[in-house]
């Protein structure tokens, strides 16, 4: 028997069952699902997001954890001593060392702060567009505590603005609300001038999906851009412009972007003419799937689609329907495909890995009436690092196939 930690005199005790695999916990999983944990009535008394400390079946410490009983994930990891405490110089510390992988990596401060589990605070995603910064508190541990977070992120950082973001899907399932807002500062006046790979992008941070920009793809974005000179180039699930606007700046002759946002496209459209590639840059608004179709009744025909969709699969429920949607997408693009011309295919499905979305892509090209190698595949940039074990965190899968 151990001695009794101090904190359990003011922290509760949360347990895991017997059945529960806490070397798991131990060798560094960072979440413990609801049937997994003991939830007498004093646990699911518990309010959303409060500290406890984790125990296996014998009674023996694993660390610091948040409690959500109103979630799947019923606990989260944040610390393995459990006499942690959640003050300013913790969340100091977490932030201080995220970011200096962050200036290892990029000249400029647009990137991806925090990326959640592998940055060491669970479900908390921060993305950084120069003096300001987009917080999505995802769990609600991060939401009791956003304050504390976001004077962390001001004072590490130097930043002058800080935003919450609270469009998360995942918001939802740990039962919390939709209202984003500012937490320090102001909001900006308008779009944010982001420049990557050689393109300009324009993030908005306000309204724009998720937090304004996606900089998962920035490596995926460098390697089609390579391949891209003198290319006509179709970027379907463009967002603001990703594959499309990289493409023109290593040189190719056309870019048609393809999204069913009016206000994205026009984001997209206001990047292409601040990086001088407006006259080689066209829109097109409408369903990806209808507007590839009428692409083909057309007799159109590119030397290099991208699509970059959201996620068909964000869930084990809805798997199996997300692949066939991945199928379809690459039956359909694929006749539009000229001849040695290139075809990537990204998937930012947690439900699906990488095997299952490679089959799945395969299935549809051939389909398509197309036969392919793959020349690469591509993941998300350093600033999304992956937490070894916890495979949802390395969500993004990119092939790029010559057909």
């Amino acid at each position: 028997m151990t001695a009794p930690l101090i904190d359990d005199i003011t922290r509760p005790v949360v347990r895991l069952m017997p059945k529960a695999n806490a070397r798991a916990i131990r060798h560094g999983f960072p979440w413990v699902y609801a049937n997994e944990m003991v939830t007498d009535r004093r646990t699911k008394a518990l309010a959303p997001g409060s500290l406890a400390i984790l125990q296996d079946e014998l009674r023996q410490p694993l660390g610091l954890v948040s409690v959500n009983p109103n979630s799947k994930i019923i606990a989260r990891v944040l610390d393995t001593d459990p006499d942690a405490q959640l003050d300013h110089a913790w969340f100091v510390t977490k932030v201080a060392r995220a970011l200096k992988l962050r200036e290892q990596l990029f000249d400029a401060p647009f990137y991806r702060l925090i990326h959640a589990e592998a940055d060491g605070l669970p479900g908390v995603i921060i993305d950084r567009f120069g003096d300001t910064c987009v917080i999505q508190p995802n769990a609600a541990w991060a939401d009791v505590h956003l304050p504390m977070l976001a004077a962390a992120v001001a004072e590490v950082t130097g930043i002058k603005n800080i935003l919450k973001n609270a469009s998360g899907r995942t918001r939802a399932l740990e039962g919390l609300d939709d209202a984003s807002g500012v937490v320090i500062g102001a909001a900006p006046e308008g779009p944010i001038a982001v420049t990557m790979n050689g393109a300009t992008y324009m993030a908005d941070l306000i309204g724009g999906q998720k937090t304004g920009l996606f900089f998962d793809q920035r490596p995926n974005h460098e390697f089609i851009s390579r391949l891209s000179n003198g290319a006509r180039v179709l970027d379907v699930f463009s967002h603001v412009g990703g594959f499309g606007l990289a493409a023109l700046a290593n040189g190719a002759s056309s870019a048609l972007a393809v999204d069913g946002s009016a206000p994205a496209l026009e984001l997209a459209a206001q990047g292409a003419a601040a990086a001088g590639f407006g006259d080689k840059f066209t829109t097109r608004k409408g369903d990806a799937f209808d507007v590839l179709t009428s692409l083909r009744a057309e007799g159109a025909q590119f030397d290099v689609i991208i699509c970059d969709p959201p996620a068909f699969a964000p869930s084990r429920q809805a798997l199996e329907a997300g692949l066939r949607a991945y199928e379809r997408i690459a039956r359909l693009a694929a006749p539009l495909v000229a001849d040695d011309g290139i075809l990537g295919l990204c998937s930012c499905s947690h439900a699906a890995d990488l095997a299952q979305f490679r089959a799945a892509s395969v299935r549809g090209i051939g389909r398509g009436g197309r036969r392919a190698s793959i020349i690469h595949t591509g993941y998300a940039g350093a600033d999304h690092p992956m937490l070894p074990q916890l495979a949802e965190s390395g969500y993004l899968k990119a092939l790029f196939f010559r057909l």
